[in-house]
């Protein structure tokens, strides 16, 4: 009794979220908090990052303050575990999105892609979601699924994105910036909407492709 009321806390705020009527266009967010590490004046006020430039993290989101986010859950993998998943999916608000690695959210670089979609897929990915919520599929690991291959994962469900194995998509999407190249060329292609915040100069960030190259990533 005890685990089912928990689950129903854990999947109540997203339910009633997006409970509401669909309206006329509705767009999957992704979100994107890009890879950096402290800038060379900075270094002794400015934390280390994990995965450094290459680092970040991604996910999505109906609105932009539930943010639906795979993370680590305890020791960290090198090789994924399905026996035992120190993995999760949960919900953040824009705040704790953005500031997941540290620092101040507002200061963050990042990049917010907004796909259409229609009533199935929005129904898709709120019962992905509801469902990941509840339970893992994998494991959190380096050689492995993690926030980005995560997040191609649910695109694919959705048929925004073509579909693979787990371990195929792992592969490909080993970090943020994999998938961030895909989105960019499809959102350059579809003329989807785009929004880009620069971060605090206290920091390198990691940087995108020139936009030339864009329409040539696959």
């Amino acid at each position: 009794m005890k685990n089912f009321i928990l689950s129903l806390l854990l999947i109540l705020p997203f339910s009633l979220l997006f409970a509401q009527e669909p309206q006329e266009e509705t767009y999957l967010q992704v979100h994107f908090l890009y890879g950096s590490k402290p800038a060379k004046k900075f270094k002794k006020t400015e934390k280390r990052w994990f995965g450094g430039i290459l680092g970040g993290h991604v996910g999505l989101g109906l609105d932009s303050n539930q943010i639906l986010n795979f993370t680590r859950k305890g020791k960290f993998h090198i090789f994924p575990n399905s026996k035992n998943k120190h993995s999760k999916y949960l919900l953040s608000t824009y705040k704790e999105f953005y500031s997941i690695l540290g620092g101040d959210s507002e200061k963050m670089k990042k990049a917010i892609v907004y796909i259409p979609i229609d009533e199935k897929q929005r129904q898709i990915f709120l019962q992905v979601a509801q469902k990941y919520l509840q339970e893992t599929p994998y494991d959190y690991a380096f050689f492995g699924m993690r926030c980005a291959a995560a997040t191609y994962d649910v695109l694919a469900q959705m048929e925004i994105m073509k579909p693979y194995k787990y371990s195929k998509i792992s592969r490909k999407i080993f970090y943020p910036r994999k998938l961030r190249k895909r989105l960019l060329a499809m959102a350059l292609q579809n003329n989807w909407t785009l929004v880009r915040c620069e971060g605090t100069i206290c920091r390198k960030w990691e940087r995108d492709i020139p936009k030339k190259l864009l329409t040539q990533a696959k």
